[in-house]
């Protein structure tokens, strides 16, 4: 995964993000949204063929923090995720 800032103002913060999942921006974008200071929080996916998304951040703190607290909430979450598949597939 390759980002990018695009744009940046105090309030916003427009990314391109080449070489990843669209699924992986928008468990982001799910954990954003769910924080009382954002705004807006958008992902799309820019062109197919050149896998390339982009994400725009509206925040009333610092976007590129609230984007760093969103990722490890999400790293966290599929832990969980995997350590309950794991420990289900051995009780079969």
């Amino acid at each position: 995964m390759r980002a990018q800032v695009v744009s940046s103002e105090p309030k916003e913060i427009n990314l391109s993000i080449q070489d990843t999942d669209v699924g992986l921006l928008y468990i982001i974008q799910h954990e954003l949204l769910k924080t009382s200071g954002i705004d807006f929080a958008g992902v799309i996916i820019k062109h197919p063929l050149t896998n390339e998304c982009w994400m725009r951040i509206n925040s009333n703190t610092k976007p590129l923090q609230e984007i760093k607290k969103a990722t490890d909430t999400a790293i966290k979450t599929v832990d969980g995720l995997e350590k309950l598949f794991n420990s289900s597939i051995k009780g079969n």
